[in-house]
């Protein structure tokens, strides 16, 4: 469906009405659904405070983008679900409250651990956080904190980056992925001052 204006998510509270939501519906329908949330918004899950504009969900098969869509059908769509050829995803999208709710694949042929939405990465390295009566798999912010050095969003990186100043953070995980990703060094000089977690 076209012209559905969306918004950004406005502060936590409104990110809490989404995700229950959200997941409220897609576990009615799949609810043994195997999935990541990624982007922005793991991260504020996470405990970082910075802007948020979408809600982000990591599947890995087109059958469970199908499930999410089958969930929320009675939602406004913004797009139905389909093939992106140019981003190698199988990808839907919803307004939920007004906010942009996607589901996607991320089928480009990866084997290296590092990324945050394609290979092993997101599925080996990630949180669960308990939100809204749901247990939340969140991609951890060492793989977010690459994806916004890459686009060179000072906004998201630098709040990221003293959430893991104040909390510790993966080091060899966050330097496999800058590695896997090739970060600039004028970035990766940003990192070197992280603590690893549960040390002082």
């Amino acid at each position: 469906m076209d012209g559905i204006e969306t918004r950004p998510l406005r502060d936590r509270h409104d990110l809490d009405a989404v995700l229950r939501t959200g997941f409220d519906l897609i576990r009615a329908v799949a609810p043994g659904l195997k999935c990541r949330l990624v982007g922005t918004a793991a991260a504020r899950l996470q405990g970082v405070d910075l802007p948020v504009g979408d809600v982000d969900i990591l599947v890995e098969r087109r059958r469970d983008v199908d499930a999410v869509a089958e969930a929320l059908a009675d939602l406004p769509c913004v797009t139905a679900p389909q093939w992106l050829a140019s981003a190698r995803q199988y990808f839907a999208c919803y307004s939920l409250h007004g906010v942009r709710f996607e589901v996607s694949t991320v089928e480009a042929p990866c084997d290296e651990d590092g990324w945050e939405c394609q290979g092993p990465g997101p599925w080996r390295h990630y949180v669960t956080v308990d939100w809204g009566g749901h247990r939340i798999d969140c991609v951890r912010l060492e793989l977010r904190l690459t994806t916004e050095f890459l686009r060179d969003r000072s906004d998201r990186y630098q709040p990221i980056l003293a959430h893991l100043d104040a909390h510790g953070a993966d080091l060899e995980l966050l330097q496999q992925s800058m590695t896997v990703r090739g970060i600039p060094e004028t970035l990766a000089h940003l990192t070197r001052g992280l603590q690893a977690a549960g040390k002082p």
